[in-house]
């Protein structure tokens, strides 16, 4: 450990029209109009108007913090040198001290400022569609929405998060950036939010995901970005994992591990992280807090809200704000994330203190695990290849206010081609998961003829993913999953907090 670097030493979109359930009551903001909603964009590209109804549907003013409403709050992050919970000034040599705050906060809103709301109104609101040809080729009685974030600059939710840790950054008048990506959706989102704020930007991608979509690769030296194959040779972390493994597929704990060195060693540089953390999560809530008010605008009530997991943000950005009205009492419905068989953190790891990066450079966080030194297969959902899962994720999993499935990636390959052919959009891989599950739901629908309303998160296109496709329709798609021995052994490497 003492040659270990620590920086702790460490035609307009149509909804149907909306459904009365008998003489059901409907409660908190859920309130029922019987006229057909259409949606189209306004003449001002911040909002959504809806031609039965005076009342637009706005980008949120706040994002919202779900452990303000939580009775039990999660456990703190730890230093990994004294097991002590974390102090803010820790966080000090990776993050702005606005994000800081926000990472540790308990208010239940936070104000967007005006100048990121004027950048989310390149694309936000973003759409929520239902799927009528898809229900009609399953043959349910299922009425299934989703909410499309494909629409972003960059093809996903990322950017969400990527641009105000970007404008905060540069409030503070930091010039550098670096972060680590899987499949790229996140790598690209800091990349365009960089260029717009004119900070440099700095991304190790995984090398699976560096090999499998070059196009991504170009998509973040488009916007300005320089991209690093994970490991690579330019970090002490990376040239580490090469020797131990010189084919090694990379992970995401090794691209962070690689990131963090950088920022940690360079007192011009901040780090940004896609997921996990508590104010990633936070900016991503603006998905649910949006779908709150287009559903409440055609008088629909999720019974189940469904999202894939790999960190966990697009999950928790669509069914946080809906946990909240569920806990008011308001509404009831089942929230299930769907995370990929091969890297089952949530369905088969621990809920223990385990290092959020490989090289065990960052804080000790209480999460679902896998063991930081799991190296999943290189399956084709490259965002989800992640050992852990976000700890307040992991909390609220924990609390019973949630369940979670894993799915074969050749079941969500299927989903995906029925999803494309029926409702025209090609997913990315990682939202195949939540498609495969709401399938699966449908189907049970159709068995019991059970009207349920399902609310999915689309959390991206997968115009950059063709040849996962390309190996789908080939033939040449398999199943990946993990070793109970791999996972043991690597389980056996978390610290041991007493």
């Amino acid at each position: 450990m003492a040659t270990q670097l620590s920086i702790f030493l460490e035609n307009p979109l149509t909804i149907q029209s909306c459904y009365i359930k008998g003489d059901k009551q409907w409660l908190g903001c859920f309130a029922p109009k019987k006229n057909q909603i259409h949606l189209r964009p306004s003449s001002k590209t911040s909002r959504i108007t809806t031609r039965a109804s005076s009342q637009p549907v706005e980008i949120p003013r706040h994002w919202y913090n779900l452990i303000s409403d939580l009775s039990v709050k999660p456990p703190p992050p730890l230093n990994p040198s004294t097991l002590k919970p974390l102090k803010p000034e820790d966080f000090s040599p990776l993050f702005p001290d606005e994000l800081i705050k926000q990472e540790s906060t308990n208010d239940r809103f936070i104000d967007i400022p005006q100048e990121i709301r004027e950048v989310y109104e390149l694309w936000r609101p973003t759409p929520l569609l239902r799927a009528k040809r898809l229900e009609k080729l399953l043959g349910t009685p299922a009425r299934i929405y989703y909410k499309y974030e494909g629409v972003s600059p960059a093809g996903s939710h990322k950017p969400n998060t990527a641009v105000p840790q970007v404008y905060y950054n540069a409030k503070e008048g930091v010039k550098k950036l670096v972060t680590e990506t899987g499949a790229g959706q996140w790598g690209s989102s800091l990349a365009f939010a960089c260029s717009l704020f004119d900070v440099s930007c700095e991304v190790w991608q995984v090398r699976a995901s560096y090999d499998q979509k070059p196009y991504r690769r170009l998509m973040m030296e488009t916007w300005g970005a320089k991209v690093h194959p994970s490991p690579s040779t330019v970090t002490e972390a990376g040239r580490k994992f090469l020797q131990l493994d010189p084919t090694t597929p990379g992970s995401l704990g090794m691209a962070i591990s690689e990131a963090v060195e950088v920022a940690a060693t360079n007192p011009d540089t901040k780090y940004c992280l896609g997921s996990v953390l508590n104010h990633v999560l936070l900016h991503q809530t603006i998905i649910g807090e949006e779908c709150i008010k287009q559903m409440e605008a055609i008088g629909e009530t999720p019974d189940l809200i469904i999202g894939c997991t790999g960190g966990g943000s697009n999950f928790a950005g669509l069914t946080f704000p809906f946990i909240r009205e569920k806990l008011k009492g308001n509404i009831s419905p089942v929230i299930r994330a769907v995370e990929p068989a091969a890297c089952p953190s949530l369905t088969k790891g621990v809920y223990a203190y385990d290092f959020s990066d490989t090289a065990g450079l960052t804080p000790l966080i209480k999460m679902h695990t896998l063991g930081h030194d799991f190296i999943p297969d290189p399956i084709h959902a490259g965002g989800l290849r992640y050992h852990g899962m976000a700890p307040l994720i992991s909390h609220v999993y924990e609390q019973g206010l949630m369940e979670a499935i894993s799915i074969p990636q050749t079941e969500c390959f299927q989903g995906a081609m029925q999803f494309a052919r029926t409702e025209g959009i090609i997913p990315a891989p990682e939202p195949t998961h939540a498609i495969a599950a709401t399938i699966r739901e449908a189907l049970r629908c159709k068995e019991t003829g059970e009207e349920k309303v399902i609310l999915m998160a689309m959390c991206g296109h997968g115009h950059f993913d063709l040849g996962a496709y390309e190996k789908y329709l080939q033939g040449n798609m398999v199943d990946l999953s993990f070793s109970e021995e791999k996972i043991r052994e690597s389980l056996s490497k978390i610290p041991r907090i007493v």
